[in-house]
């Protein structure tokens, strides 16, 4: 293939308009954090002064049950002598329905994730490359360059690329706010459509994530009739009840037509190398589109057919559930201990695999988004950690960062509470040691005293910034902190 020339060059740009539009969002501080941490990544002995990654929403802390699952059932696999049999049907061309044992085996997961009060069929089921790929399936089945998602905010960072880079699709946000915990209101959203409408936008419908990402929050079942998605059920840790949108079809007079699910194992299995993601839709056209269009994203069969034996053997689903419940609970336990004795506090949260870590009171000038990028500037280059500022979710009010906390095991993470710890402490001292300065100097003018003391409510991290600090000594892994 090759473009058309006249004398002396190309006829135009090499590059599409939907290959160069800036819509997709690499340039955000989101994906500079993960490009930092690759360059410097952290590791416990080769190299422990690297940036620790807790950018990354997975879920590594149940991986030793699906290896030991594997080494018992040599036969799921193709690979190895005692699969190897199958090789020849599984390495075969397999139309874009995908085989029909993986269908029903991934139909049966998605309702033992809802703790069986509700069925999938597995003639609904439609394949794509990851949640990310199933995202962009279903904006291209329902909208139109132009048509606009309404999206509770903050939300998802990636969300930029999966829904609008090359669809054309446009999102706007449902603004939340800390005043109510960041709860989801018909009010916020109600305003939002008009605001929209107002502006001669078409809306084609309303999108959630559930659990919330990045809050870690869950919705309640009032709330989820307006619901058209959900995400990684299954890493519910606390005692919270857990609502599907396929329950609410399920009890609910609702137009199931219009109801449309996204799911993936990335988050609930810990699999995202895999790219498995769903569309789920009760709608006979969307399903017909979606899987039409999944011809240019599908699961590799070899995958599907490992995936159909784990998936089916029930006992080591329910024994992976319950336990990666478990492990999640007290991982979250631990992280979110370790930050309240560093002064710093996390939206309440029951699910997910993360936390919504309220930095508000570290900006040098509150209320200020360049003041959020300032801190995370000082996190990721001095306290060389990976988080990622709320701004990249589009949150309204700064200070607030996403961090994940199920990526890593117990020694990496107890040194990521130990840097955070070290440097909240560090600038504690700096601020008590400027006071203590200042005190002798302005001690008998009550005004400039006063006025002191409001501005030193926040630390003054750009001093702290030009000044350098020092990445804090890699202490014991057997500390108690983690066993507190």
């Amino acid at each position: 293939m090759g473009s058309l020339k006249k004398s002396g060059g190309y006829t135009g740009a090499i590059l599409s308009r939907i290959a160069t539009n800036d819509q997709h969002g690499e340039n955000s501080e989101y994906f500079d954090g993960w490009k930092s941490y690759d360059k410097n990544p952290f590791h416990l002995s080769r190299n422990p002064h690297g940036i620790i990654q807790m950018g990354l929403a997975e879920n590594q802390l149940c991986l030793d049950l699906i290896k030991e699952w594997i080494k018992e059932n040599p036969k799921a696999s193709v690979c190895t002598p005692e699969g190897v049999h199958q090789f020849s049907d599984i390495a075969n061309f397999q139309d874009y329905h995908g085989l029909k044992e993986f269908r029903q085996a991934i139909a049966h997961f998605m309702g033992k994730a809802r703790g069986g009060r509700v069925t999938f069929d597995p003639e609904r089921i439609v394949m794509s490359g990851g949640a990310t790929g199933a995202n962009e399936t279903i904006m291209f089945c329902l909208a139109d360059p132009g048509d606009v998602f309404l999206v509770p905010s903050p939300y998802y960072a990636a969300f930029d690329r999966d829904l609008r880079w090359r669809t054309g699709v446009e999102i706007v946000p449902v603004h939340c706010s800390s005043s109510n915990n960041f709860k989801l209101t018909v009010e916020a959203v109600e305003w939002a459509y008009k605001k929209a409408v107002e502006s001669n936008k078409n809306v084609k419908g309303l999108l959630f994530t559930n659990p919330s990402n990045p809050l870690g929050t869950i919705l309640d079942k009032d709330t989820l009739e307006n619901l058209v998605r959900f995400i990684y059920a299954a890493t519910v840790f606390a005692g919270e009840n857990f609502v599907s949108v396929a329950e609410v079809v399920k009890d609910s007079e609702v137009n199931a037509d219009l109801i449309h699910i996204v799911y993936s194992l990335s988050k609930d299995m810990g699999l995202p190398g895999f790219r498995v993601g769903i569309v789920y839709s009760y709608n006979d056209s969307v399903v017909s589109c979606a899987r039409k269009m999944s011809s240019f994203g599908l699961v590799s069969s070899q995958t599907q057919f490992m995936l159909a034996s784990m998936l089916s053997d029930d006992s080591f689903v329910d024994n992976f559930l319950m336990e990666s419940s478990k492990r999640l609970g007290i991982r979250h336990g631990v992280f979110t201990l370790g930050l309240k004795k560093a002064g710093i506090n996390c939206l309440i949260s029951t699910a997910g695999l993360f936390v919504w870590m309220d930095l508000r009171h570290l900006l040098r000038v509150r209320n200020s988004f360049e003041s959020e990028i300032e801190l995370w500037h000082i996190i990721i280059d001095k306290v060389k950690l990976n988080v990622s500022p709320g701004s990249s979710f589009q949150c309204t009010e700064p200070g607030w960062f996403r961090v994940c906390f199920a990526n890593m095991d117990d020694d990496t993470l107890h040194v990521a509470l130990l840097r955070i710890q070290d440097f909240v402490s560090k600038n504690s001292n700096k601020t008590a040691e400027k006071a203590s300065d200042n005190d002798q100097v302005i001690q008998n003018n009550n005004a400039k005293k006063q006025k002191w003391k409001q501005s030193n409510l926040r630390l003054s991290f750009r001093r702290l910034y030009e000044d350098g600090l020092s990445s804090p000594g890699i202490m014991s892994p057997h500390s108690p902190l983690l066993r507190t």
